[in-house]
């Protein structure tokens, strides 16, 4: 996740290894959801699929949303 008013902030994420299950087991991702200062701010979520060596994209979704909504 990317605060884009505060792009240099790190709101944390990493990897997860397929291990063949659906879901990603809770406490994955070392994680900061939206918190900002003050007033509202835009934010960008990217997930991306890539082969097991990693240097194969397979698939990326990626959404912007307001927090909080105005």
């Amino acid at each position: 996740m990317k605060d884009l008013d505060v792009p240099p902030y790190n709101h944390g994420g990493g990897s997860v290894e397929y291990v063949g299950e659906e879901l990603i087991p809770a406490g994955a991702l070392s994680y900061k959801g939206p918190c900002p200062p003050s007033g509202s701010h835009d934010y960008e979520f990217t997930v991306k699929a890539v082969n097991t060596e990693g240097d194969i994209l397979l698939g990326e979704g990626k959404a912007e949303r307001q927090y909080p909504p105005k």
